[in-house]
């Protein structure tokens, strides 16, 4: 076993380790653009490496490829939902983001100030 297949596993389990968060968050919203060729070159490099004999690190980048295909199919968007599948807002059908925007600033909450600095935050009517 060479040390620099012990190191770029290390990456990849760093990577993997990073990368959790974001597959947890339903909230998160990764961009395929960023997801997608993420994926691919964790498997390319995943086979080069295989072909080097770099076991460990093959494992590794394909476990990361693996990761970064399961964010994009759980947290990017997909052109081809229908749109009850898109999280819209307020959940309402034919319901514009400005009418829903509109209709949460009715029972909009006032900022809270900050734990750290002490200062609300600034929001603009812009």
């Amino acid at each position: 076993m060479m040390w620099q297949d012990v190191v770029f596993l290390v990456g990849n389990v760093f990577s993997l380790v990073v990368l959790v968060p974001t597959l947890r968050d339903e909230m998160a919203n990764v961009p395929l653009g960023t997801a997608l060729p993420s994926a691919l070159i964790g498997v390319v490099y995943g086979t080069a490496f295989a072909t080097l004999g770099m076991t460990l690190s093959a494992v590794g980048a394909v476990l990361t490829g693996l990761m970064w295909s399961l964010i994009a199919y759980l947290r990017s968007p997909h052109p081809l939902r229908s749109s009850g599948e898109t999280g819209e807002i307020g959940g309402s059908e034919g319901v514009s983001r400005s009418e829903a925007v509109a209709e949460s600033d009715e029972t909009a909450v006032e900022p809270v100030a900050s734990p750290r600095s002490g200062r609300a935050p600034v929001i603009s009517d812009d």
